[in-house]
């Protein structure tokens, strides 16, 4: 069969281009089409900077040519983004972090917390330098977690100015209200306060030389999550699920959140946490209580990486509570699975510095201990 450029052309037409209201050819997201024997090359220019339409994009002309034109065609699709000029919440640079993500679920209770903390922790021992912002200003949990719940940090001069000096340890530098208010008092502060004193924490503290500053979102899709987005601009957010669907029914409203138009953070990917129960006397069963693969579903279905499976452990609780995070226990299946997590989340992070628009002019260089070996 000899394919035709016009046959192609009514192909792309049965595809709504993102964010517009008409089909890729009649609004002109399709710049041109080439057409070589069995082999058809397609250009197309979208305006959603995001990573994932960018792949939907790609999928579905894919599989506009080979369901109406030729099932045997070899398709390339270059996808160009053009970004429009819209008023976009955007935040202004820190000086020396080179990667921001946001780690958000929408709901509470799904393990957000152990999860940024673990993650630091196995970035920071493949070789990374990681800081952590607790940025869950009325139940900040990150302290407890790191055993630095007791400190207090410290004032610093450099180049005649004081900053807040971050908590360390594990090789992980630490900022969190819960550094500054009593343990046995509740914060209650309206909006406004809470985000000024996150913007001190950001702005007057000195990180030094970061290559990822993760940001421990409290749940829900609200003030505080917009005043973090306009005063940082964030490299990409993770998101955080168990398989349960009243669960997934908040991770897909943080997705959501993420892919607003004024706000256009890339999602990296969704983590499914407490994905299955392994008792410690039956190391190789598993039992789904929360439900089975609920999150990577949901991953496959708003077109987002998939990062990872996290198993509901006791073990992993023991060593939250403990403040000994399990990623430092070496050798356990916890500590591969989180591992395995800093990994897909390093990749994921490469991948959108090369095909967005960079938050920042840096990119990560230091590719230490993502073999997948």
């Amino acid at each position: 069969m000899i394919i035709q450029k016009k046959d192609v052309l009514e192909a792309l037409r049965k595809i709504t281009a993102p964010g517009e209201g008409k089909n890729m050819v009649d609004s002109g997201a399709v710049q041109n089409i080439v057409v070589f024997g069995d082999e058809v090359v397609v250009d197309v220019v979208i305006n959603n900077p995001s990573l994932q339409a960018k792949k939907r994009t790609e999928v579905e002309v894919m599989k506009a040519i080979h369901g109406e034109v030729n099932e045997k065609a070899k398709v390339v699709v270059n996808v160009k983004v053009i970004a429009p000029e819209v008023t976009e919440i955007k935040g202004k640079p820190i000086p020396g972090i080179q990667n921001i993500i946001a780690v958000a679920s929408g709901k509470g209770g799904v393990g957000k917390s152990t999860v940024t903390a673990n993650l630091a922790v196995a970035l920071a021992k493949m070789g990374f330098k990681v800081g952590v912002l607790d940025a869950d200003v009325y139940g900040p949990s990150i302290p407890m977690m790191f055993d630095v719940a007791t400190e207090r940090p410290r004032s610093v001069t450099i180049e005649d100015k004081s900053f807040i000096q971050p908590i360390e340890n594990y090789g992980v530098k630490i900022l969190s209200i819960g550094f500054f208010t009593n343990a046995n008092q509740a914060v209650i502060w309206r909006g406004p306060m809470a985000a000024k004193a996150l913007n001190q924490l950001i702005f007057e503290a000195y990180w030094g030389e970061l290559d990822f500053l993760l940001i421990d979102l409290p749940p829900g899709t609200g003030d505080i999550h917009l005043s973090i987005m306009q005063a940082l601009p964030i490299t990409g957010a993770v998101v955080v699920s168990t398989p349960q669907p009243v669960a997934l029914a908040d991770a897909r409203r943080a997705v959501a959140m993420f892919g607003q138009e004024n706000i256009n953070v890339p999602v990296l990917g969704i983590v499914e946490n407490m994905a299955y129960f392994t008792p410690e006397e039956l190391p190789n069963n598993k039992y789904y209580i929360f439900g089975k693969e609920g999150a990577k579903h949901l991953a496959g279905e708003l077109k987002v990486p998939f990062l990872g499976e996290i198993p509901l452990v006791q073990a992993v609780r023991e060593a939250g509570d403990t403040g000994q995070p399990i990623a430092l226990q070496e050798g356990s299946p916890q500590a591969k699975a989180f591992h395995s997590l800093a990994q897909e989340v390093v990749k994921n992070v490469v991948a959108r510095n090369e095909n967005l628009p960079p938050s920042e002019a840096i990119k990560i260089t230091n590719m230490a201990g993502c073999s997948s070996k």
